[in-house]
C-alpha cells in the first residue's frame, strides 16, 4: 500500500511542471508577437503599396493565425504553442484524477478564448488609451459630454486594474511555487485546466492519433519553422534532441531555454 502511493506521489511530482518552465513558455509567446510585428512593420515600410495593408490589418492578420495556430495545438497536442514547445500539455482534471491527454470540449473552447482573445482585446485598449492620451496632450480641454467624461474616467483607471492584475498573477506564481495551487495564471484558472509534463505515453498516442494524417515532409518542414524560431529567440541551434511528430514538437532537456 505504501509502495502505491509512493508511486502516485513520483508521478505527481514529475508530472508537474516548475516554474521556470511555465514562466519560459509564456515568455516564448509574448516575444513572437513584437518580432512578426516588427517584421511586417519593415515589409511595409519597404514597399507600402503592396505590403501596407499587413501593417494597418496586423492586430486582426495575427488574431487570424494565432486562432489557427493555437486550435491546432490545443486540438492535436492538448497545449498551446508555446506550451507544447517546452514539453507540456493541458488537462482538464483535478486533483487526484488521472492526467491524461485530451481537452473536454468545454475547456478547449475557453482554452482557446483565452489565448487567442484576452491578448487581442489588450493590445486594442492599451492602443487606443495611448492613441487618447496623446490627443489629450495637444488639444484644448472643452466641455464634454457624460460618455467622453466616463471615457476618460476609464483610460485614468486602467493603470490600476493593470497594476491589480500583475498583482494577482504574481500571487497565484508565489502560491504555485509553493504547491498551495496547481495553476500558475489566472487565465489557466479561468479556463478551468492546468499544466502538467508531457510523459511516453502522451508522446505515443499523439503519433498514433496523427498516424496517416500527414507526411514525412510536412514533419519536416514543420520542423524547419521551429528550429527557425528557436534560433531567432535563443540565438543559437537546440543543444539537444528534438522529438518531432507530424503535428506537434517536444523539446526534451534544452538548457538554453531556461
Amino acid at each position: 500500500m505504501a509502495e502505491a502511493g509512493a508511486h502516485l506521489t513520483s508521478t505527481a511530482v514529475n508530472e508537474q511542471p516548475s516554474i521556470f518552465e511555465v514562466l519560459a513558455q509564456e515568455s516564448l509567446m509574448e516575444a513572437v508577437r513584437p518580432a512578426l510585428k516588427h517584421a511586417v512593420k519593415i515589409l511595409a515600410e519597404s514597399n507600402p503599396s503592396r505590403f501596407g495593408f499587413l501593417w494597418r490589418s496586423f492586430d486582426e492578420l495575427y488574431l487570424l493565425l494565432d486562432v489557427l495556430l493555437q486550435n491546432h495545438f490545443l486540438s492535436n497536442c492538448s497545449a498551446s504553442f508555446s506550451e507544447n514547445f517546452y514539453g507540456l500539455k493541458r488537462v482538464s482534471g483535478g486533483r487526484g484524477l488521472p492526467v491524461r491527454l485530451g481537452l473536454h470540449r468545454k475547456s478547449h473552447w475557453r482554452s482557446l478564448l483565452l489565448l487567442c482573445f484576452v491578448p487581442y482585446l489588450r493590445a486594442k485598449l492599451e492602443a487606443t488609451l495611448a492613441r487618447q492620451r496623446d490627443e489629450e496632450d495637444f488639444s484644448i480641454r472643452l466641455a464634454q459630454s457624460r460618455s467622453q467624461r466616463l471615457y476618460r474616467a476609464a483610460v485614468a483607471a486602467y493603470p490600476y486594474v493593470s497594476s491589480a492584475w500583475q498583482a494577482w498573477i504574481f500571487c497565484q506564481q508565489l502560491l504555485f511555487v509553493f504547491g498551495v495551487t496547481k495553476t500558475h495564471n489566472p487565465l489557466l484558472w479561468l479556463a478551468r485546466v492546468r499544466l502538467a509534463r508531457l510523459n511516453t505515453q502522451d508522446i505515443r498516442d499523439i503519433e498514433l492519433k496523427n498516424n496517416g494524417t500527414g507526411s514525412p515532409a510536412d514533419g519536416r518542414v514543420q520542423y524547419k519553422v521551429l528550429l527557425f524560431v528557436f534560433m531567432a529567440i535563443n540565438g543559437h541551434a537546440p543543444p539537444t534532441h528534438i522529438h518531432t511528430s507530424q503535428s506537434c514538437w517536444q523539446f526534451t532537456n534544452l538548457p538554453g531555454l531556461y
